[in-house]
């Protein structure tokens, strides 16, 4: 994974060897779920640092989308930016939805937990938004 982020220049995984990482997808900025669960992370992104963990939010939004969304709320995480849906899809995340009975291709919102030696070490598909935040991190505390 190498993506353009938030603020200009790329992540990537590679960036963070020795650390844990949270890598969370969402399917769009400045929505109430996305904003809420963006929100929620950026609360305890000094408690995940302490547990010796950086959280990742991606989605197929553009940077300049991502650099309005971390203005608009005092956003404190890394946002990165997958257009080409590549990452999502090779994450699986990327999956067919309905909604009012119509069927499009979207996000589904979930994280990954990445241990510090690059090993996926937990997942949460369908990710509901409420207290998610604080149930990874005491996933990150545990590792």
């Amino acid at each position: 994974m190498n993506l353009p982020r938030d603020g200009g220049g790329n992540v990537s995984l590679a960036d963070f060897a020795d650390k844990k990482v949270v890598l969370y997808f969402y399917p769009k900025d400045d929505t109430s779920g996305c904003t809420t669960e963006a929100v929620d992370f950026t609360a305890l992104a000094d408690d995940f640092a302490k547990a010796g963990a950086v959280v990742i939010g991606l989605s197929p939004d553009p940077v300049k989308a991502h650099d309005k969304f971390i203005a608009k709320h005092g956003l404190g995480i890394i946002l990165a930016s997958d257009e080409d849906k590549s990452v999502l899809q090779a994450y699986g995340v990327w999956k067919e939805k309905s909604m009012y009975g119509r069927q499009y291709m979207g996000v589904e919102r979930s994280t990954f937990l990445i241990d510090a030696s690059g090993k996926i070490a937990r997942i949460w598909r369908k990710v509901k938004v409420k207290g998610h935040a604080q149930e990874v991190l005491e996933a990150v505390r545990s590792l």
